[in-house]
């Protein structure tokens, strides 16, 4: 891991240094003789700029070591999918949240997505609202995972020149972020039905290029996913939400085509920077249980079978301890996902199928019936990652996780704990039934660490290993795992008077350990 690629954002961490930063560095910096005013903004070229360098962030896509430490080495690895060879320290895996690591969360969406949505919002708002709605639903995309790893976040007093910027709550954050939803759907819609030509062509980098009427169903499909989220703490609001998003007049993601993915002009996935140039993050443990177990053929597209034990897929135990880097280092690498395929899924329509299917679980108007979403998610994997197979995989009444063995540290293996079958069983219970959808939106999600954790949270599936080596000195149990990240340094020294608000607001001391509004330890029925 290198984190010495550090320079003007160590400037721009604090949120109170975040109005400065993005107002003024550009100014003092431009060069005089550069684009006039009038150049800048032709061809919209003001706001083409802040829109490249938010979906850079995003998801962290840039630089990959600020990936690793924002996302690899904590949703990554507390959802389940990879962990690192050698990390037996105080850090991310053992429970000693890193503080080093985790600021670089914060940093990406405040300094990086924030600071330039706020410029889009200046540019747009009144006046090209169109971009103005575009630019809000990426808001509601990055700042949802920020309430999800935080709890409390800065989300109504974004811009503002407080002295003290003070945070939302979790539930407040939520119920913004629904409310800046209907705002882009409405406009987006208004400007459809009226056939206007999209204007955002050649500044949106996903696959979507520009079409109007993807971005709504992108818009109604994360709907549906923070509706979901907040089921167990506000039912009636979830219903509510869910049912929204499926009955708008252009409902949610039905096909591959609708997924909202960034394009393949990176030069490479984030997650490889981890993988290759550091030798840093490798399969998991629990990855290799569950797909192992199932016989799952997308393990072929996720992982390479390992170097050391050639022909087997082999997954590292997060947690465990390993010793020396090298005892676990030719372990399962990542394969053709990130290798050739390099693009970076925000929500895919696997995920909506899932949503759809629990939705529909819970008694909801889904538009169909749980049975049919959870085999239809299933199929929507498998045709997204080209993988055939789908028919006989979701058929099998067998096949579950199988036990993990660490065959060079046997101190390292465990018992499976996600003891399900793939095949829908009618006459099972609603627990059961549950655990399946979430096992294969799990599977689906690969590599989206930080919506795997937080469902994890939410509905304790899938089950994954336990930790053997947990350093939180008690603020995070073994049994529940991370809760969500402590407040950030950086938060501490540039803006503490707000972030006192923030502290006041969760449900416990600021630790690893306290639940977040909607992470709440009761049934899921």
């Amino acid at each position: 891991m290198k984190t010495n690629n550090i320079k003007k954002s160590l400037i721009c961490l604090g949120l109170l240094a975040l109005v400065g930063c993005t107002d003024n560095f550009d100014e003092i910096n431009s060069n005089p003789d550069g684009f006039t005013q009038e150049e800048l903004t032709q061809d919209f070229n003001h706001i083409k700029g802040p829109f490249t360098t938010m979906f850079d962030n995003v998801m962290v896509n840039v630089p990959g070591w600020k990936y690793q430490v924002a996302i690899d080495l904590s949703g990554n690895t507390w959802g389940g999918y990879t962990t690192a060879p050698g990390f037996d320290g105080n850090n991310n895996l053992s429970y000693a949240l890193a503080d080093n690591w985790n600021l670089w969360g914060w940093e990406a969406i405040y300094t990086q997505v924030m600071a330039n949505y706020l410029k889009v919002e200046a540019a747009s708002k009144g006046k090209y609202d169109e971009f103005y709605a575009l630019a809000t639903i990426v808001k509601v995309q990055t700042l949802h995972k920020a309430a999800d790893s935080w709890g409390p976040i800065v989300y109504s007093k974004l811009g503002t020149t407080d002295a003290a910027i003070g945070y939302d709550s979790q539930e407040e954050a939520y119920g913004l972020m629904f409310k800046d939803l209907d705002f882009a759907v409405t406009e987006l819609t208004k400007r459809i039905d009226a056939g206007e030509t999209s204007s955002f062509t050649k500044i949106d980098r996903s696959t979507y290029k520009g079409d109007y009427t993807k971005w709504v169903r992108y818009a109604n499909s994360l709907r549906l996913r923070l509706a979901m989220r907040v089921v167990k703490v506000n039912p009636t609001l979830a219903k509510a939400e869910a049912e929204k998003a499926i009955s708008q007049k252009f409902g949610v993601m039905t096909v591959n085509a609708d997924s909202f993915i960034v394009n393949k002009d990176v030069s490479q996935h984030p997650l490889r920077v981890a993988a290759y140039e550091y030798n840093d993050s490798r399969m998991s443990a629990d990855m290799e249980s569950i797909m192992g177990g199932y016989n799952d053929p997308r393990i072929s597209v996720y992982f390479k079978t390992s170097e050391q034990f050639p022909g087997e897929y082999k997954g590292i135990r997060t947690g465990g301890i390993l010793g020396d880097k090298s005892k676990h280092i030719n372990f399962s690498n990542f394969g053709k996902i990130i290798d050739e395929d390099k693009q970076v899924v925000w929500l895919n329509a696997a995920e909506v199928y899932f949503l759809r299917a629990e939705g529909a679980l819970r008694g909801w108007n889904m538009g169909g019936d749980a049975a049919t979403f959870y085999k239809a998610g299933i199929t929507a994997s498998f045709e997204q990652l080209s993988v055939g197979g789908a028919s006989d995989y979701i058929a099998n009444n067998v096949k579950t996780a199988k036990d993990y063995v660490d065959p060079v540290a046997p101190f390292n293996s465990g018992l499976a704990v996600n003891k399900v079958t793939v095949a829908w069983d009618d006459a099972a219970s609603n627990e059961v039934k549950l655990q399946k959808i979430i096992t294969q939106k799990w599977i689906a999600n690969f590599p989206d660490g930080m919506e795997a954790w937080a469902e994890h949270r939410r509905t304790g599936y899938p089950k994954l290993l336990p930790i053997l080596n947990n350093q939180s000195a008690g603020a995070i149990t073994t049994e529940y795992g991370v809760r969500r990240i402590n407040f950030v340094s950086t938060e501490k020294d540039g803006n503490p008077e707000g972030l006192k608000t923030g502290i006041a607001k969760l449900n416990g001391p600021d630790n690893g350990g306290t639940r977040t509004w909607w992470d709440v330890n009761a049934p899921n029925f």
